[in-house]
């Protein structure tokens, strides 16, 4: 049986998969208290490191448009994380787009 060998880079996993020690850290450091995972602030930082790697995907694939879409779902996902977050704390997301840079 033949084999196949998908040569798409060697960026192309780490695009879809964030290594381990950079989520942890992520977490870490947008954590709101020790083993906090689910905070808006926790799942914000960790969309927006999978959004920066896909875009960078992007630039270079332009025509990869089931990535495009997931990109377009992470985004939407984002948006909606931040208006929970802007209607129950004011002040976390303000905190949360500064630390991330997500407004100019």
């Amino acid at each position: 049986m033949p084999t196949v060998s998908l040569d798409k880079g060697d960026n192309y996993l780490e695009v879809l998969t964030m290594d381990k020690a950079k989520k942890q850290e992520l977490m870490a450091k947008h954590a709101r208290h020790e083993g906090d995972t689910g905070s808006p602030e926790v799942q914000i930082a960790l969309l927006t490191e999978r959004i920066n790697h896909l875009n960078s995907h992007l630039k270079e694939h332009k025509k990869d448009h089931h990535s495009r879409r997931g990109l377009l779902m992470m985004v939407g996902k984002r948006r909606g994380l931040l208006n929970y977050l802007m209607r129950e704390d004011i002040e976390r997301y303000r905190a949360i787009i500064k630390e991330l840079g997500l407004r100019k």
